[in-house]
């Protein structure tokens, strides 16, 4: 197949830290996933008095309703232009996935963020470096229509810019995510006025492919259809090498020298 990405969806990318990517999977796949995913909560679809949870966290599956959601044509042709041919792995199921209720109670785990993706050894928590050890994108799975009453994750525009100049100094160990959120939220650039708000909205089907270092955040569900959403990682084959010396970055790669003022 050609291209699924164009060229401005690439620099839109690399500057602004995600691209969504319409019908990514089938919506009739989404719908026969979601219907799986509705038997393992538990909970009637036809009565909400049973959602008692703002929301209801389940594990990842490798089923092969979700093997087919994540290994489509379409999604690896964009792997291969946002990470590099050769340079992620393809995955072979989805997870986690957290349900949202519409529900009146904090949810508490609506704070900005960056995701960890390794622990070292000796040390606790996920953490993160420059060459972004462990993950190659953060991605976010739409099993159901989200709009902007749907509980859509939140993104700080841009942001995934402001992370590099953090990491750098930390060397290939890394920080801890809780230690490189205080650092950003101290120097005011974890919730960033200087950032634009945009919401993961669209329809069943399509995936945000998104920088591994992208600052977003939940928020509470103010509709009345639960939102089903997974958001695993892409896993890389290697670190990212920042200083290749025959100038073929991929876009993730290119986004980190970015923020690094780098050319």
């Amino acid at each position: 197949m050609g291209d699924v990405l164009t060229a401005d969806q690439i620099e839109q990318f690399v500057t602004n830290g995600f691209v969504r990517l319409p019908e990514a999977f089938p919506r009739s796949l989404a719908n026969e996933c979601r219907a799986f995913l509705w038997r393992e909560t538990g909970l009637d679809p036809d009565d909400p008095a049973s959602w008692t949870e703002p929301v209801v966290r389940l594990e990842g599956y490798a089923n092969e309703p979700f093997q087919r959601a994540a290994t489509t044509e379409r999604l690896h042709g964009a792997f291969d232009q946002l990470v590099g041919p050769g340079r992620w792995v393809p995955r072979v199921g989805l997870g986690t996935f957290p349900i949202r209720f519409p529900h009146p109670a904090d949810p508490g785990d609506a704070g900005w963020h960056m995701d960890g993706s390794y622990t070292p050894e000796g040390e606790s928590g996920y953490w993160l470096n420059l060459t972004s050890r462990g993950r190659a994108l953060l991605m976010l799975f739409l099993f159901s229509d989200v709009d902007d009453e749907t509980a859509p994750t939140r993104i700080k525009v841009g942001s995934h810019l402001d992370v590099p100049s953090f990491l750098q100094p930390a060397g290939e160990s890394g920080m801890d995510l809780f230690s490189l959120c205080t650092a950003m939220d101290e120097a005011g650039q974890l919730d960033a006025p200087h950032r634009p708000l945009a919401l993961a909205t669209g329809q069943a089907g399509d995936v945000y492919l998104c920088h591994p270092f992208l600052i977003h955040a939940a928020q509470p569900h103010r509709g009345t259809a639960p939102r089903f959403l997974a958001q695993p990682p892409l896993i890389p084959t290697g670190p990212l090498d920042l200083d290749r010396s025959d100038g073929t970055h991929s876009p993730v790669e290119r986004a980190v020298r970015l923020g690094l003022g780098l050319t």
